[in-house]
């Protein structure tokens, strides 16, 4: 070993360096888990200090087997002030009856069902949501995806979290429970690898925010540009985040993980969306090509073990070793904190579905790099340096989608109803049961 090379052993020392900081973030993200998650607020709202009305903007495309499960928990909520914007794009989505089913099943709830979207840039899920927003009436606007299913008390930890220093509170993603190897993939993905970086992330200061579950402060996104502002990049969640914490703004996660709960759950379509969020990754933040690949556990310990054999001249086979089986340990560890709970699976299945993500991971991160285009639902993206996309053989925009075109209106009912808008003692005249706003 004495005589290798002097840059041999700087580059050993550099991948040592490395390889401390990367156990230091599972430290972090294991004591910052134990310490933030699921835990309970003791402030009770008062008359002097009542709770802020929320708005929630629900973008829908196509139904699944849990979706009326999940669009449910909104309507249950135990909160006292809110509505519910749902907003669908196609006029022939099959989501506009359910929702429509709903709406009647909870007349008291304030609800409303925009149809059409807006055309206010390339990503889909802020032209679809952007009619609802325009009309939120309340202080707080909250994104909530059509996969996501709320607990009683989930609104009321988001606005609690929601402090006046912060702008913007977001929920860790996680898994609810269920059936299946793909749904234990899942779960293990995003209760290892994706909490370990949200959480040491949210200690650190850092912008790691997904857009799927998002309390925002409406005055300061309007004050930005309001969602069209967004409406350039895919990633519009990094973005509005950046945005937020440029003008002295905080951020922070909620004590609750957000509980995704889509009925279409497999390994394929599941890959897929890892590798388009890869691609946007390394879009936005262009280091990723180099860290993300280093900080994978078993590239990882290859080189951490040449290192270790290089500067100590300790046996490279047992370092890695114990660094895979650490590794493992720890990942189970952020697992059981992050689901507070008994698991949905047995300790085996954890093992293969740990090893998969593992084994899987650098060939999905490669797959990516390979290919930048990014393909969404039926449609394809490409990527500028920095995060601006432009859609790939998109149609001539007509002049019913026009952004300048006139703000939704009421369509036509058959009767008018009187009905309670939420727990409030407010009234509301609505068109039906509830209101729907075609937007042309």
């Amino acid at each position: 070993m004495s005589h290798l090379p002097l840059p041999l052993y700087g580059f050993a020392a550099f991948f040592m360096v490395f390889w401390l900081g990367t156990w230091m973030v599972h430290v972090i993200a294991i004591c910052y888990g134990r310490y933030k998650l699921h835990k309970k607020s003791c402030k009770l709202p008062t008359e002097a200090e009542p709770l802020p009305g929320v708005s929630i903007l629900k973008p829908l495309m196509g139904v699944d087997p849990n979706l009326q499960h999940n669009l449910e928990t909104f309507f249950t909520m135990d909160y006292p002030l809110y509505e519910l914007l749902f907003c669908v794009e196609d006029k022939e989505d099959p989501a506009i009856q359910l929702v429509e089913k709903l709406l009647a099943k909870y007349p008291l709830v304030d609800a409303t069902l925009f149809v059409g979207g807006s055309d206010v840039g390339v990503n889909p899920k802020i032209n679809n949501i952007h009619p609802g927003y325009m009309a939120a009436k309340y202080v707080f606007v909250m994104i909530s995806d059509s996969g996501i299913k709320m607990k009683d008390d989930t609104l009321l930890d988001m606005v609690q979290n929601m402090s006046e220093k912060h702008a913007l509170v977001h929920q860790m993603p996680f898994t609810s429970d269920r059936d299946g190897f793909a749904a234990t993939f899942e779960k293990v993905f995003f209760g290892t690898v994706q909490s370990r970086i949200y959480l040491s992330a949210d200690v650190l200061g850092i912008n790691c925010h997904t857009g799927m579950s998002c309390l925002l402060r409406k005055a300061v996104i309007d004050q930005l540009g309001g969602l069209r502002a967004f409406g350039c990049y895919l990633a519009e969640d990094f973005f509005i985040a950046r945005s937020v914490t440029r003008l002295g703004w905080k951020m922070r996660i909620s004590n609750q993980p957000a509980l995704q709960n889509s009925g279409l759950c497999d390994i394929g379509s599941f890959q897929a969306r890892l590798i388009r969020w890869a691609k946007l990754r390394v879009a936005m933040v262009p280091t990723t090509i180099l860290l993300e690949p280093l900080s994978e556990c078993m590239i990882l310990g290859a080189i951490a073990a040449w290192s270790a054999s290089v500067l100590f001249s300790w046996d490279p086979l047992v370092f890695y070793l114990v660094h895979v089986l650490c590794w493992f340990l720890s990942d189970w560890l952020l697992l059981s904190i992050v689901q507070h709970g008994s698991m949905p699976f047995h300790k085996f299945e954890f093992v293969v579905g740990w090893l998969f993500r593992e084994l899987t991971g650098p060939y999905l991160f490669l797959h990516a790099l390979w290919n930048p285009a990014i393909r969404w639902r039926a449609r394809t993206y490409k990527l500028h340096w920095g995060g601006v996309a432009y859609e790939l053989n998109r149609p001539a925009t007509d002049a019913a989608n026009d952004p300048l075109a006139p703000q939704p209106q009421p369509a036509p009912t058959l009767e008018p109803a009187v009905v309670n808008a939420g727990t409030t003692g407010d009234t509301l005249i609505c068109t039906g049961a509830k209101q729907r706003l075609l937007v042309s």
